[in-house]
């Protein structure tokens, strides 16, 4: 079996951003590792010391990324604010992911290549849209709980919401249409997407 074990050191996060750039810039079979290690600055043997193989410096990347973005949702949400500007916080949040460069590029690889790295796909998942969804799931609790949403089934309903949230977005990816994907698009998808899921989940007032 594969070693899979990462290991910091010094220029780990050297390692990750010029990873990063690479996977970006030239996709995930078109990224070696030459190129990574010239443009992080270090030598193969260094990037090699800190991750066993490309796939393994991928899904680090990817789960770095959807972590810091989670994080930062985090500090930023109100839930004090209206139901239906929290949920388009939520929205944003989701869509912005996916529409980063880093969230094409995840989403393309798993799109294309998840059967061939099944385990790249699970943890693209874990970290990116299920860790999303896990704490959109979260405070859809507290909403209920507070009785400003009724919610049996939070993880359902974060589910729901965040493939609603997707609609403008999902299959012009999925199918190469990039370019058909307007601002305006995905902000009336997104308000769509709250009404639908306040139609289904919203308290009368």
């Amino acid at each position: 079996m594969a070693e899979t074990e990462i290991r910091k050191g010094r220029k780990f996060d050297q390692v990750l951003e010029g990873a990063r750039r690479v996977f970006v810039r030239d996709g995930y079979d078109g990224a070696s590792v030459d190129d990574i290690a010239r443009e992080a600055g270090v030598s193969k043997a260094t990037l090699y010391s800190y991750f066993p193989d490309k796939n393994v410096l991928f899904r680090e990347i990817c789960a770095t990324e959807c972590r810091r973005q989670t994080e930062a949702a985090e500090a930023e949400i109100d839930m004090s604010a209206p139901v239906e500007d929290l949920l388009l916080f939520a929205g944003r949040r989701i869509v912005g992911f996916f529409l980063s460069d880093l969230g094409r590029a995840s989403f393309r690889l798993v799109a294309s290549e998840g059967g061939r790295f099944p385990d790249l796909a699970r943890d693209f998942w874990q970290n990116g849209p299920g860790l999303a969804q896990d704490r959109l799931a979260h405070h859809l609790r507290r909403l209920a709980d507070a009785g400003r949403l009724s919610i049996d089934n939070a993880d359902l309903a974060a589910e729901q919401f965040t493939y609603l949230s997707k609609a403008h977005i999902s299959d012009r990816l999925l199918f190469g249409m990039e370019d058909s994907i307007t601002a305006e698009g995905v902000e009336a998808s997104l308000r769509g997407a709250v009404r639908m899921f306040m139609a289904c989940y919203g308290v009368p007032r």
